[in-house]
């Protein structure tokens, strides 16, 4: 290790200009940690002090068998170097399980990764660790300051907007049947975000069987999404399985509230920035509690904001410091034994 500066490899692409996890990584790391952007060389080679992994499901899949393969062997591979070499690995705990099974081979590899990850970031303190994983929380970072450059929209009364990819266990399709059951005088349904192909086809078409429901199916620029969240008057987010949600941070960056499944991190949110900002509901959503949020978001004054204190990246980017420092200083101690 460089002496006072902490190389750290990211698995995640570097900025693009839009609105990514990266970002944040990124923005508040301190001067004395370096970040770096992954490619398998790099990776492999290992001329780096700590492997900070992302999502490692994605690193691994690919559509062609042959590709696949051959991202694994270069996970077990990573593994191996990094082991030898005594490069600590540390994992943010985005969501709890892979959204989409990748079957039993990634989930032992996925196994592996764990019994090599030296610390757990939970994105909030309600994430449930196996006891043998040692676990820190460190908030997701608001978005404040990264769009505060971006003009804003005058918001709509009764514009409900669902924003960011649009995969199966987001629901868009059900929440699109369900604001199309009937007419809704003074309201409207817009859908920002990126389908999945095999969902493509499908979105498309509920969006126009229905006048009062628009959509834009594609991943924007920050500056175009500034816009669309803030001509909302409320962001709805139907997943079927929600556990750290970085849109919903988003939304509430730019003073926008959302509605969201009842689950102990959105409970948590709730109890941090307030239930008039973090709408709840249980089952399934219903008709009755979609237009019930969006009567109580028209009501909120254009000058409220939610509480969003502790979530500073520059404050976020020293707490990821000390665990990096932690994890390089538990890597020598293990090596000495």
């Amino acid at each position: 290790m460089t002496q006072n500066r902490i190389r750290v490899l990211h698995s995640l692409a570097p900025p693009d200009g839009r609105t990514r996890f990266i970002d944040q990584m990124t923005e508040g790391a301190p001067d004395d940690v370096e970040v770096r952007y992954f490619s398998w060389k790099k990776a492999l080679k290992g001329d780096y002090d700590v492997l900070h992994l992302h999502w490692p499901e994605f690193l691994t899949r690919d559509q062609r068998l042959s590709k696949r393969v051959g991202k694994r062997q270069a996970m077990r591979a990573t593994l191996l170097m990094t082991r030898m070499r005594r490069i600590p690995i540390v994992r943010t705990v985005h969501n709890l399980h892979p959204h989409e099974d990748g079957g039993r081979a990634e989930r032992r590899l996925l196994n592996a990764i764990d019994r090599r990850t030296a610390v757990f970031i939970k994105l909030n303190p309600t994430t449930q660790l196996e006891p043998q994983m040692h676990g820190v929380t460190i908030l997701h970072g608001h978005y404040r300051d990264r769009f505060a450059h971006h003009p804003r929209s005058e918001r709509e009364k009764g514009r409900i907007l669902y924003f960011g990819l649009i995969r199966p266990y987001k629901n868009v399709d059900k929440l699109i049947e369900l604001y199309a059951r009937r007419e809704r005088p003074g309201t409207s349904l817009r859908i920002v975000g990126s389908p999945g192909r095999e969902l493509r086809e499908g979105i498309s078409a509920l969006i126009d069987a229905h006048q009062a429901v628009s959509g834009r199916l594609e991943f924007v620029d920050d500056d175009v999404l500034v816009r669309e969240i803030t001509a909302a008057s409320l962001v709805v987010l139907p997943y079927a399985e929600m556990h750290n949600s970085g849109a919903a941070l988003v939304a509430l960056s730019l003073d926008r509230p959302i509605l969201v499944p009842r689950t102990p991190s959105n409970s948590a949110l709730a109890d941090e920035v307030g239930d008039a900002w973090v709408r709840q509901y249980d089952g399934d959503l219903t008709e009755e509690v979609l237009m019930s949020a969006l009567a109580a978001a028209d009501e909120l004054g254009s000058e409220e904001r939610p509480k969003l204190d502790g979530r500073d990246w520059v404050a976020i980017g020293r707490l990821h410091r000390d665990v990096y420092h932690d994890a390089i200083a538990g890597a020598k101690d293990r090596g000495r034994r």
